[in-house]
This record gives C-alpha cells, sequence and structure tokens, in this order.
C-alpha cells in the first residue's frame, strides 16, 4: 500500500565549503541536488532526505516550509 504524501517541504541551502571534508559528503550534496555554494533547493521531507541531511549537517541550512 503507498504511504501518504506529506505536504511538508524543506529549503535545504550549503552555507559551508566541501573542501577539506570527505568526498562522499560531494556525492551526498549531488544527489540532494545541490550544484555550489549558496544553492538551494527545496525537497519533500520524507526520512531518505533527512538521512542525507543528517549526514552532512554541519555543511547545510535546513528550513521547514
Amino acid at each position: 500500500m503507498p504511504k501518504k504524501s506529506s505536504n511538508k517541504k524543506l529549503r535545504i541551502t550549503q552555507i559551508k565549503s566541501l573542501i577539506g571534508h570527505n568526498k562522499k559528503f560531494g556525492k551526498t550534496l549531488d544527489a540532494l541536488g545541490i550544484k555550489k555554494l549558496n544553492h538551494m533547493v527545496e525537497k519533500e521531507d520524507i526520512p531518505s532526505i533527512r538521512g542525507m541531511i543528517r549526514k552532512i549537517d554541519f555543511l547545510l541550512k535546513v528550513e521547514e516550509l
């Protein structure tokens, strides 16, 4: 049975550089759709997105919409 779609959205912005950090963090940013510093994307608030954010939370600013 399909899950209900939540109406919650997250606004995710990269606020710190990847220089000097693990290369896996860059792949996580790519998966989120973030291209460069200060780039902002809006994503649906689902557990998989929350997990990616949790891995690199020190590089991001996250706002709930």
